[in-house]
């Protein structure tokens, strides 16, 4: 497979999950939205799968047969009135799996066509970096989510004086971080990003 018709065949699948979220916004377009979010993991899974890259169809099947069991093991468990609580803990996996793939972007960036360790592209590590403090604060935050919603955290939202200027703050921080990272490339600055 080419790299011009992957790349296209990726971008049709995220539209597909763009489309499925904006379906599962209503319970009268959830079932089309759950389509688009099937065609879209089925479009991205094939793609995947057709590489040449692929060194092990053996490890890809069984990462789908484990996957899914799970997922439909607790699909079937779950009460509807626990359906939130899923969501904020199966969302957290999202944010750690987005900075597991930034680690390993990071430290085998060979196996991305990004550079070698030491010699990424700049464009490279400031979007591994992006997607580094997205995911860490969407798995923090969606643990925190879950705490609340199971009712083991309270549900009143935390404020506090000075709280602007600290999320300010931190908000540079992280720019100057992705700064060193780009300059430096080391781990402590990936590190520091997470």
């Amino acid at each position: 497979m080419t790299e011009n018709l992957s790349a296209v065949l990726y971008l049709i699948s995220s539209i597909c999950f763009i489309m499925a979220l904006k379906g599962l916004s209503s319970p009268d377009s959830a079932r089309q939205g759950n389509m688009f979010g099937i065609a879209g993991m089925v479009i991205a899974i094939l793609t995947t799968i057709a590489m040449p890259e692929v060194m092990s169809y053996g490890t890809i099947l069984a990462g789908i047969v484990i996957g899914g069991s799970v997922g439909a093991f607790i699909a079937r468990k779950i009460e509807m009135t626990a359906l939130p609580q899923l969501v904020a803990a199966f969302h957290s996996l999202v944010g750690l799996a987005a900075c597991f793939v930034a680690a390993a972007a990071f430290f085998r960036p060979e196996a991305y066509g990004i550079g070698t360790p030491g010699n990424i592209a700049v464009g490279s590590l400031v979007e591994m970096a992006v997607g580094l403090a997205i995911g860490a604060v969407t798995f923090t935050g969606s643990i925190i989510a879950f705490g609340k919603l199971q009712g083991i955290l309270s549900g009143a939202p935390v404020t506090f004086s000075g709280q602007h200027p600290l999320n300010a703050a931190l908000g540079l921080l992280m720019v100057a971080l992705v700064v060193w990272l780009c300059i430096d490339q080391s781990p402590a600055a990936f590190w520091a990003v997470f």
